[in-house]
């Protein structure tokens, strides 16, 4: 699926911190037409954040430096509606809650590995573009 002529493509931020997995990612949402931007922790994600504003997070919740809940909590109080998915192995239900109550955005947990065909679902959900 790529942009429509004339518009500009929506703009992913993936904080991942396994080099190999943020890579993979970015290919696959590039091939779908997304303009995606890599950072390896909740820092760089921030960073990159404010110089070119998202339209949808994708994270990790094991970071260094800054983790995706604490990322998820900054970039939500500045942009309550910023849609979110958040992708782990290791959240507990009480976790999940606590994410979802950063604001009204849309938000999606999905378990490590991901199942690229479902990520996509719901990122073009989130976008409008599903």
């Amino acid at each position: 699926m790529t942009a429509a002529p004339g518009t500009r493509p929506p703009h992913v931020l993936v904080a991942e911190d396994e080099m190999l997995a943020a890579l993979a990612l970015r290919s696959m949402l590039e091939r779908r037409g997304y303009r995606v931007t890599l950072a390896r922790d909740g820092v760089e994600a921030l960073a990159a954040h404010g110089a070119d504003p998202a339209d949808v997070l994708v994270t990790d919740l094991k970071m260094p430096r800054l983790d995706g809940r604490q990322l998820v909590h900054a970039l939500r109080r500045e942009r309550g509606d910023l849609p979110v998915v958040v992708m782990t192995g290791f959240l507990s239900w009480t976790g999940e809650m606590d994410l979802q109550g950063t604001g009204p955005g849309p938000f999606r947990l999905m378990s490590k590995p991901l199942e690229p065909a479902a990520l996509l679902q719901v990122l073009e959900g989130m976008v409008g573009r599903g």
